[in-house]
């Protein structure tokens, strides 16, 4: 006799009311951000020379970083996912530690790395290489808080696969580096795109690492959530404006991230 499927059970009445309440602790600030912005004078905010400053360093040295992500992130997770290292619990939670590190206190870390007066950053000046206080810098404030998410999505996917594909392919004479690219990679991309995506908006929105390691100086290492947070002192129209700006992006990025391409039927 076949065993129907369990039907699922009903939700409970009482749930909706402290579901109801988060979405709105969610919504209603961003909505009122909408309603506060001053649509009249939009395009002369978000057009001014600071503003534009801003936006393009941000989405350059974000782009800067989710790539070095990539490059570093992916070999990262699948040393942790592939391989069975001495302490490798406590090699992956330094590897991840970033992502629950306040990020000024990751903006210390990097300056005690490569500040003019630590050990790293004081040779590098022998050598006229500068990172403090310099564009580097904002990359790799946002590379450290970003690393993790791409670690953490390449590890997660590679557990989640399995082996079985790869090893098909080897005992079909595929060495490791064609099954690499050829049968890993290919299975996992998903998983890439989605931590890829995730990467480039954390690092878009990095703000305490940025100013701690590498300041704010327009042009050089002032990023558009920096901008807010300076402007909002003098002109608080430019900082909803500009506020807007990063929202709308952060929601291309979310709705990138959870988009399903569709399957035939």
């Amino acid at each position: 006799m076949t065993r129907q499927p369990t039907a699922p059970s009903a939700t409970p009445a009482w749930i909706w009311l402290p579901a109801g309440f988060g979405a709105l602790l969610l919504v209603v600030p961003l909505v009122a951000t909408v309603v506060d912005v001053p649509w009249a004078d939009l395009p002369e905010l978000l057009t001014s020379d600071a503003s534009r400053q801003a936006l393009s360093l941000s989405l350059r040295t974000a782009l800067g970083s989710t790539a070095l992500c990539i490059a570093l992130g992916t070999p990262m997770g699948w040393v942790l996912a592939r391989t069975h290292l001495p302490a490798q619990r406590l090699i992956r939670t330094v590897v991840l530690l970033p992502m629950v590190l306040p990020p000024v206190v990751s903006g210390m870390a990097l300056l005690a790395a490569f500040g003019r007066n630590s050990l790293l950053g004081g040779a590098l000046e022998g050598f006229g290489i500068r990172i403090g206080f310099t564009t580097v810098a904002v990359v790799l404030a946002q590379m450290f808080v970003s690393l993790p998410f791409m670690v953490l999505g390449v590890e997660g996917a590679l557990r989640t696969q399995g082996v079985d594909h790869e090893r098909t392919a080897a005992t079909l004479g595929a060495g490791p580096g064609r099954v690499l690219t050829r049968v890993t990679l290919p299975l996992i991309a998903p998983a890439l795109r989605s931590a890829s995506v995730l990467c480039f908006a954390r690092a878009l929105g990095e703000f305490g690492a940025t100013i701690t390691f590498a300041g704010s100086f327009p042009g050089i290492t002032r990023t558009l959530p920096l901008e807010v947070y300076l402007v909002r002192e003098s002109d608080m129209d430019a900082a909803i404006a500009l506020s807007l700006l990063l929202l709308v992006v952060a929601g291309v990025i979310v709705a990138a991230t959870h988009a399903q391409p569709r399957r035939p039927v």
